[in-house]
Formats: C-alpha cells, structure tokens, sequence
C-alpha cells in the first residue's frame, strides 16, 4: 500500500526548493513528490515501500534541517 510522508524542511531559496525535489525523485518507489505549505516549507512525498527515515537523512546532508510531520496510507481508488 501507498504511504504518503508529510516532511517538513529548511528550504531557504528555490535552489533549496529543487535541491528536495530531486531528493525525493530519486528515492526508490517515489511515485508523487510535492511541495505544500503557505510558506512552500513542506515537502510531500508518495509512494510504496520508501523508507521516510532514510528519506529525512538524506535531505539533511544535502539541504538542511528536516523532520517527519506525518506517514499515512493513501488510497488508491
């Protein structure tokens, strides 16, 4: 089953902005990557089988500070 990963991360500049984007396209089993937010400071992540905290690490090195708001299902009807 889909999760969706609801993160939230420092993203000071659109260079910030991309630089998660592409993170999250990379990851294996990313089918959906988005940003959220009315200040653009979430990123939205779905897909099946990607490990968040793995994830989360990964936007750390590259862009700065990140957490996990929320991992839920997704339907898929």
């Amino acid at each position: 089953m889909a999760k969706k990963i609801l993160m939230s991360v420092s993203m000071r500049c659109d260079k910030c902005r991309s630089e998660a984007l592409k993170i999250g396209a990379k990851t294996t089993g990313v089918t959906f990557v988005g940003i959220e937010g009315e200040e653009k400071d979430k990123v939205v992540v779905i897909g099946e089988g990607v490990d968040a905290a793995c994830l989360v690490v990964r936007l750390r090195k590259k862009v700065g500070f990140a957490d996990i708001i929320s991992v839920t299902d997704v339907d898929d009807t």
